[in-house]
């Protein structure tokens, strides 16, 4: 007779069925990246013979890691935490260096967001004037000539912010299947329809054809580039939330029959047929406003991300016919593409929390969202927001989602030995059956790719100082968040976990019983 019985944890909350998973998952693969640095990427990455890589880098590096995710949350049923303890004693720490990514990325998202509903706004009557440019950088967020953080309130984007966080924390207070779940069913299909709709009005313009030939145009000679490669692989890896817990997550809330695989490469092919959507509208905007400079398509395009979305199409919209529609249809799709991210990015927080000390959904709700939207303010509603922002984005991507998912397919594969154990779980209820390709892209292939991306993000910062930023910023927001992030995370690992969670396989203990 054993002297500590197995207590069985209360049962976990979940979404009602397959299908307001999978959007939930869209939802949360679907972001910023798709509408602002796909395009970019792509048009750098060769045009249309970036298809190439793109495809392979989906087949043979994202879905396989997407899988990964979702066998590790569906068969351990928990947390990033608590999931990777169930699978071995020593992988808890990997789940939480994922939450405390997490935190990261949600406390700068935010301020994102916020731009885009301020913008939504601004799009009724181009607000922003006949310099987009030091409107954005000037007049809204007062940047500060000296790179670094400051205690200088912008008072448009505090409230701005204030809103998004309530927002968020309020979908999330409804739960699983009434806030997150239910928010995607809403609004995926909504921010399609009014992506289309934008799409249809790009091609419109006058130079929208030279847009999309600068954008499908294949340069055959890029595929001889290792870089386009890599950089395929890191799209597809940024833009489906694969490797920092979101979808270890998600997949511990369906029931234990769902096809996972099947779901998996739903989610993952509507992620990249969006990504594809908004590449067409954004280059035939970006056609447009070529033709009307009388410059290249690569002059006006910049760098993607931020000066696209908020400096290049302010530009287009006051310049294009219609443009007060092309504008609210952007921004509005920015907002809502980026708020079911957010959504999912907190969730991973709250998850854990809940596992770790069993308070209620309300409870932790308040607890992690309360503090993440006040230090969020705090730092980025200020006149040193995007510098901060900027370097926390720049790193944490390359050296924590990149860091930690490499390792985490290293000790499966190698220390743990869980993949044939994984592989079964999936195969025995999915319609995609795994068989022996996927463990052998797991175990090798991706993370000699992932290994290499963190080597050229390395060797890249190492070369010279991210965007001539001064040390102090660079050490404390980049290397210095970079280096805790890990530490952190073993520390809280030792956290004693409340009673009544078990810590052992649940699959094993319901095997033959399954709950649907």
């Amino acid at each position: 007779m054993s002297s500590t019985p197995e207590v069985q944890a209360p049962a976990k909350e979940g979404f009602s069925s397959r299908k307001v998973f999978i959007f939930a998952a869209i939802g949360s693969a679907v972001g910023l990246g798709n509408i602002w640095r796909f395009p970019y990427v792509a048009y750098e990455g060769g045009g249309g013979a970036f298809i190439i890589p793109y495809l392979c880098a989906l087949l043979f590096a994202g879905i396989p890691l997407l899988y990964l995710d979702y066998a590790i949350g569906h068969r351990y049923r928990g947390s990033a935490p608590l999931s990777l303890r169930r699978l071995g004693r020593g992988a808890e720490w990997l789940g939480w260096w994922m939450v405390l990514i997490c935190v990261i990325i949600a406390v700068y998202y935010a301020a994102i967001l916020a731009w885009a509903s301020k913008y939504a706004v601004l799009s009724f009557t181009k607000g922003w004037g006949d310099d987009p440019e030091t409107y954005f950088m000037h007049d809204y967020l007062q940047r500060a000539k000296a790179p670094g953080p400051t205690m200088d309130f912008v008072p448009e984007i505090t409230w701005t912010m204030v809103i998004v966080w309530v927002v968020t924390i309020g979908v999330l207070a409804l739960g699983v299947q009434t806030g997150i779940g239910r928010t995607a069913v809403v609004f995926i299909p909504v921010l399609v329809l009014a992506f289309i709709v934008l799409v249809i009005q790009a091609l419109t313009l006058d130079g929208a054809m030279e847009g999309l030939n600068a954008f499908f145009t294949p340069d055959w000679g890029a595929l001889t580039d290792g870089a386009v490669w890599i950089s395929a692989v890191g799209q597809i890896f940024f833009s489906l939330s694969v490797g920092f817990g979101i979808m270890i997550t998600y997949a511990s809330y369906v029931g234990r029959k769902t096809d996972m695989t099947g779901s998996g490469a739903v989610v993952a092919f509507s992620n990249s047929g969006f990504e594809l959507l908004a590449g067409i509208g954004v280059f035939a905007a970006l056609g447009f406003m070529a033709t009307t400079a009388g410059t290249s398509v690569g002059e006006v395009l910049g760098s993607g991300g931020i000066g696209l979305a908020f400096i290049a199409f302010p530009t287009i919209i006051n310049e294009a016919p219609g443009g007060v529609i092309i504008g609210v249809l952007f921004f509005v799709s920015l907002l809502l593409a980026g708020i079911t991210s957010l959504i999912s990015i907190v969730e991973v927080i709250i998850g854990a929390v809940r596992d770790k000390v069993g308070i209620s959904r309300l409870a932790a709700t308040f607890v992690v969202g309360v503090p993440i939207a006040v230090i969020s303010v705090l730092m980025f509603a200020t006149t040193g927001g995007l510098y901060v922002l900027d370097t926390m984005d720049a790193f944490v991507n390359s050296f924590g989602i990149i860091a930690v998912a490499a390792v985490m397919m290293l000790a499966v594969t190698y220390v743990f030995r869980k993949l044939p154990v994984l592989r079964e779980h999936l195969d025995a209820r999915s319609s995609v059956k795994l068989k022996g390709w996927w463990p052998a892209l797991v175990a090798v292939v991706v993370p000699i790719l992932l290994i290499v991306m963190l080597w050229q993000a390395l060797r890249d910062r190492l070369a010279a100082p991210y965007e001539d930023y001064p040390a102090d910023l660079l050490n404390v927001f980049g290397w210095g968040m970079v280096i805790a992030l890990p530490i952190i995370a073993i520390v809280l690992s030792f956290i004693p976990w409340r009673k009544d969670v078990s810590l052992e396989d649940p699959t094993v203990a319901v095997d033959g019983g399954e709950q649907s």
